[in-house]
């Protein structure tokens, strides 16, 4: 595998980047597909307005593609990418980053029925990818996760959200109940003052707290009937484990190994489909509350 070149239309950018990697620079996508017949896979991390022409143009050339999330603006627009990698038989996979954080990774095998989940996710502001809000900025990585995790369709759905700093959504508060029982609170802010990202989440006889960031994740389970726990907390009937945690973030690794093996991708477009689905009814709910309450003025 090698690096063939980088495309920006910022062609001062392009060079520079084309330095750091040792690669070349293309001023468009055109120009890299026209000097290079063998690229074989694209990462698209264009704008989210941009992913379906980019996207389409590279799947037409017969090059698989790594889409940054979220999938698209719109459901249609996912349909049509969905469609697109199905009539052009090429493996397409969406860049939910934090489905290859080693700690989502080590929290798969303990599940067995979530009912409670606490989700934060908190940034600093920056003034980048203001072309979405925050659940689509990053909310929706959360989102994905407790959908992957939960298994079960959404029932209902609860959110407020404020525009503080940008004139989209900065900060916002959703409730989501599934058909299973089980809720979800998630919390998502691009103004905070410090930089959290954990997921706690409640099922029978156990509580497992997961940190992004720190990569960790700490399990607490309850010990039955006069069992004393291997490792007891504070309370002598509640047991504290750590599962073993591999250091290694395979998102491109394993695309890459899908790419060669003509499989299906970790995170498939069906997957970035949902998690945009979800993530656009909390966008609506979000606005229909702000003009319920007349909120809407308070955008700069």
């Amino acid at each position: 595998m090698r690096l063939l070149g980088v495309v920006d239309p910022d062609l001062a950018r392009a060079d520079a980047i084309a330095r750091e990697f040792d690669c070349r620079s293309f001023g468009s996508l055109e120009q890299l597909l026209t000097t290079h017949s063998e690229l074989r896979a694209a990462s698209v991390t264009v704008p989210t307005i941009h992913h379906l022409a980019v996207a389409r143009s590279l799947m037409d050339a017969g090059v698989d593609v790594l889409i940054e999330k979220p999938l698209a603006t719109s459901l249609l627009e996912a349909d049509e990418l969905l469609q697109l990698a199905r009539n052009r038989a090429r493996v397409a996979q969406v860049g939910h980053l934090e489905r290859f954080n080693p700690a989502v990774r080590a929290t798969i095998p303990l599940i067995t029925q979530p009912m409670f989940f606490e989700v934060h996710r908190l940034s600093v502001f920056t003034p980048r990818a203001l072309d979405v809000d925050v659940v689509l900025d990053l909310m929706i990585h959360d989102l994905d996760i407790v959908l992957a995790f939960v298994h079960s369709p959404v029932k209902e759905v609860r959110a407020v959200g404020l525009p503080i700093l940008s004139g989209k959504t900065d900060i916002a508060n959703v409730r989501v109940e599934f058909e299973s029982g089980c809720v979800a609170n998630f919390t998502a802010s691009r103004v905070s003052t410090e930089r959290v990202r954990k997921l706690r989440f409640f099922q029978p006889r156990q509580y497992v707290s997961l940190d992004y960031g720190r990569q960790d994740v700490l399990v607490f389970t309850v010990a039955e009937g006069d069992a004393q726990p291997a490792n007891p907390s504070v309370n002598p009937q509640i047991g504290m484990t750590r599962p073993p945690i591999v250091s290694e973030e395979p998102l491109l690794a394993e695309f890459l190994d899908a790419v060669r093996n003509r499989s299906t991708p970790v995170v498939p477009l069906e997957d970035g489909r949902r998690a945009l689905a979800l993530a656009l009814e909390v966008v609506k709910n979000i606005r229909d509350h702000g003009h319920r309450i007349q909120i809407d003025q308070l955008a700069p």
